[in-house]
């Protein structure tokens, strides 16, 4: 007999499902039409394979019935073989109709993701920072791969069930139509008993795991070191042991009535799976004996061989909600974020420059993350081309936001950004962003090869133009050192490098983009004293070449900018160079003092 299944939705399920509206069925089979000609071949096939499959079992009676009974060799000869070649075939169709429904589902699958793909790519960065980077990648991997399966089994398995049992009924009632009936109301009353009795029986189940959880936790905690030290101190060796008494009985009792549920529902199993046969066996032989039916011996075979053929796809069919309101869940929530709409694009028309001069200017810009609270208040300021801005202040201030505004990785709430005299909006996204270098604090590379991480600024780039940005970033003696050179892999994350020759690899970098502006956030601060000043003596050739905006915490780091404004809770503070701010009464004079003693560059 086939395997039962025993499912049914959650609370949750039931409640998140979505609405079956035309408009969603119509987005589904959307993904379909490209591939609408092998879908309805495998379609075609489903039905090809489930007559297929019936047929060698209407063989089976003319065997017994012309053949053995009829004792007629030949003749059963001929049906034996037939049935072989029918099964042959029927097997060569099922593996065609599986190699087009894996065709389908994995070009779905393939559209979905590089759409999906896409559309996250335009997202902004505000998206990823609101959002957990497990449920992006959940969507992007685990629902679309789902949406395979939904296609490939869900609804190719839906299919082939209706019409396997609509054909073995049909020719049920080419036999008899009395016992069809019977046999199609026998299979219900087969099935439903066995699934109460499966589902009480994995309830035992899952109350006995949690059980053995809840066991588990308590030996993990009262028996490890920190565990132990905590009980002695405090005397609750007995209060330990009662509780584990308690959870240890718990389970018992539960796998107890676990196991004599399960050998309940194999014996139940056994009796239901025997009734059915039995049934028409006797209904059967009532019809041949007393009603002088027409009925042979052969075509009862033949019935209580079909009437084992429905059962599996009855079963199917009673799960199909189950199956269809997951199948659903997972188209819903990709549509989800393919419906997020990008918040931050290009205008229609935006300019596009391919170098831009770096005069920027902040006007009246006020900003916030959220309704609740605003970052930025009312900011003003301007930095000439080629000059140098240092933001200082304490954690919180709003550094880091106005870095972030000036490539629109946010946008401004109020008031603009001007660059070269015109609103950064009414730039094309790529152009401005390609005229603006970032280095940051936490340095990001690919698991790749120098070369691949450094040509991500400029593709077109030659090995004489990646030296050349190594050798500004004092990165010569060390790219010498390696063996495989440019070739060299940096790891994760570049984890096989130190600190600072990732920030100096991220330094090339930027160096190989040529920016505009260029915007060091917090680049020094993870690094100690020696290396910062290392990489200090790299940054200021580069901020002659540019617009450069500094975030640190450290003074010494920003004491050659040309123009420093102190920050605190989004507002300007104070503003002037390292040698008037020093001199006057407030944040970053206190600043100064504080850390004078701690770093004797300043």
């Amino acid at each position: 007999m086939a395997r039962m299944r025993y499912e049914q939705l959650s609370k949750d399920e039931v409640k998140k499902a979505p609405k079956l509206t035309r408009n969603f069925i119509n987005r589904i089979f959307h993904y379909l039409n490209p591939y609408r000609s092998q879908y309805l071949l495998s379609l075609f096939l489903v039905v090809v394979s489930a007559i297929l499959s019936v047929i060698p079992t209407l063989l089976t009676g003319e065997m017994i019935d012309k053949g053995i009974i009829g004792g007629n060799f030949k003749l059963l000869l001929v049906f034996a073989g037939a049935s072989f070649f029918l099964l042959i075939v029927s097997s060569l169709v099922t593996v065609l109709s599986s190699y087009l429904s894996a065709y389908i589902g994995q070009h779905v699958s393939k559209d979905m993701s590089e759409e999906m793909y896409g559309h996250l790519q335009q997202m902004s960065h505000q998206f990823f920072t609101s959002n957990k980077q497990g449920e992006i990648q959940s969507r992007m991997m685990q629902d679309i791969s789902g949406v395979e399966s939904v296609i490939t089994q869900t609804f190719t398995t839906l299919m082939s069930n209706i019409m396997t049992l609509a054909v073995a009924f049909v020719a049920m009632m080419g036999k008899d139509i009395r016992l069809a009936i019977i046999a199609l109301v026998i299979v219900p009353l087969m099935i439903i008993p066995m699934k109460k009795a499966g589902q009480a029986r994995w309830d035992l189940t899952m109350q006995a795991r949690k059980e053995a959880d809840k066991t588990q936790q308590l030996l993990n905690e009262s028996l490890s070191v920190s565990g132990q030290l905590l009980t002695k101190l405090f005397v609750r060796e007995e209060n330990e042991m009662r509780e584990y008494q308690t959870l240890n009985t718990n389970l018992v009792n539960l796998n107890i009535r676990e196991r004599v549920a399960g050998r309940g529902f194999r014996g139940l199993m056994q009796v239901i799976t025997n009734m059915g046969p039995l049934i028409l066996y006797v209904v059967g032989g009532y019809l041949m004996i007393y009603r002088q039916s027409s009925l042979t011996i052969g075509d009862i075979t033949v019935m209580v061989t079909l009437l084992g053929r429905l059962i599996f796809p009855i079963d199917s069919l009673m799960n199909v909600q189950v199956d269809l309101v997951r199948s659903t869940a997972l188209f819903n929530r990709i549509f989800e974020y393919l419906d997020m709409k990008p918040e931050i694009i290009s205008v229609p028309n935006a300019v596009k420059r391919k170098t831009l001069k770096g005069d920027l200017e902040f006007e009246q810009v006020h900003f916030q993350y959220s309704k609740e609270k605003a970052v930025l208040h009312d900011l003003s300021f301007h930095v000439e081309p080629g000059s140098s801005l240092a933001l200082v202040g304490p954690s919180g201030a709003g550094k880091s936001t106005i870095t972030n505004l000036i490539p629109r990785l946010f946008d401004v709430t109020s008031g603009q950004i001007k660059i070269d005299g015109t609103n950064i909006k009414d730039y094309d996204l790529a152009s401005l962003r390609l005229n603006i270098g970032v280095v940051t604090q936490e340095t990001y590379l690919f698991n790749g090869t120098i070369r691949e991480n450094l040509l991500i600024a400029n593709p077109e780039a030659t090995d004489d133009d990646l030296i050349l940005a190594l050798e500004k970033a004092n990165l010569t003696n060390f790219l010498k050192n390696l063996p495989e050179g440019l070739d060299t892999i940096v790891g994760n994350r570049g984890m096989k490098l130190s600190g600072g020759e990732k920030q100096r690899v991220s330094i090339a970098r930027v160096i190989l983009k040529q920016p505009a502006i260029l915007i060091f956030d917090e680049a020094t601060s993870s690094l100690d004293s020696l290396s910062e000043e290392e990489i200090q003596k790299e940054i200021v050739p580069l901020m002659d070449s540019c617009t450069t905006i500094m975030v640190a915490h450290r003074l010494s780091t920003v004491r050659h900018a040309e123009q420093i404004i102190v920050l605190e809770e989004g507002s300007i503070q104070q503003q002037g160079t390292h040698e008037e701010l020093i001199k006057q009464p407030g944040l970053y004079q206190r600043l100064y003092q504080t850390q004078m003693g701690k770093d004797k560059r300043i």
